[in-house]
């Protein structure tokens, strides 16, 4: 390809992006002000009028390469190219619009909107005799198809990972966890306002019956205090280490243990009516911060919700 025919390439592309940059991002904001006010019935007139005026911009873009491009060397050919370029080039768009809706990062304002134009330059420029012109847009319609379908999803679910995680670590005073008793695994947790609440079942559940709970919660008491007055089926005693131990008592022989101690800020509760007071007093010794790694696969496996 000569010099001259180079430039008159590059003009061409240039107007195929600089005129669908401008009018595409118009009427989109045109269909959508059309569907806000008299719903998508409406969008259709818009289509129609906004289409063909699309197909004319194009049309004029291809006037400087009609010696060049094959497409573009009469008016009925130009209209044909146009209308090619037109349909290629929104589909790109909606392909863009659909990555975007699945929280591909597409830059700033600014940025998506001159994206718009690309694919209308990329689809032009595979009508340009030329093997450069066309390897360098199959290179960028390739790069696209790379970021949308793989590289921006993934950054997408990192980032809503971080955010996740960034949510759970506002709480660091209450997200503590403790060894699970033998033959049991953490099954749940929860991080309320003000509590966080983890369940331990066994680890063949279904197969096995069994429960331990721990709650820490957040407690500006300075140690826990058995309530008052004490039911007949309690027993609640507090030692000089400031713990509490209460045991209740039920009609058909089995009894619930709670073990409550103040950790740091917080208050921290476990009670069970499977697990005995030296299991129960394991899980309060070997209480620890939630580490990222626990975090992480707690989040994996569904484990752990958010209520706000």
């Amino acid at each position: 390809m000569t010099s001259g025919r180079g430039a008159l390439t590059a003009l061409h592309l240039f107007l195929v992006w600089a005129m669908t940059a401008t009018a595409v991002p118009a009427l989109g904001f045109g269909l959508v002000a059309a569907a806000w006010g008299g719903g998508a019935g409406a969008t259709v007139p818009v289509l129609a009028l906004a289409a063909p005026l699309m197909v004319g911009l194009l049309a004029m873009a291809g006037l400087p390469v009609k010696d060049v491009v094959p497409l573009c060397g009469s008016v009925p050919r130009r209209l044909g190219w146009a209308v090619l370029v037109f349909v290629l080039g929104t589909l790109g768009v909606l392909s863009g619009l659909a990555a975007y809706g699945g929280d591909v990062h597409l830059g700033s304002a600014g940025t998506r909107i001159a994206l718009t134009g690309v694919p209308y330059a990329v689809a032009a420029a595979f009508f340009v005799p030329g093997r450069w012109v066309r390897s360098g847009a199959l290179v960028v319609l390739a790069a696209g198809v790379v970021y949308g379908g793989f590289v921006g999803p993934a950054q997408s679910q990192r980032r809503q990972h971080e955010a996740e995680v960034a949510r759970y670590r506002e709480k660091p005073e209450l997200l503590y966890l403790g060894a699970a008793p033998p033959g049991m695994h953490v099954s749940r947790a929860e991080l309320g306002p003000a509590t966080f609440v983890v369940d331990y079942r066994p680890v063949r559940e279904g197969y096995e019956s069994g429960y331990a709970g721990l709650v820490v919660r957040s407690s500006d008491t300075p140690e826990p205090r058995c309530p008052e007055p004490v039911d007949k089926s309690v027993t609640c005693t507090v030692d000089v280490h400031g713990e509490m131990d209460m045991v209740r008592a039920f009609p058909d022989g089995t009894r619930e243990v709670t073990l409550v101690r103040r950790h740091g800020k917080a208050e921290v509760s476990v009670a069970s009516q499977s697990v005995d007071e030296s299991g129960l007093r394991r899980l309060l010794d070997t209480l620890h911060p939630l580490s990222d790694t626990e975090l992480g696969e707690l989040m994996r496996e569904k484990k752990i919700d958010h209520r706000l």
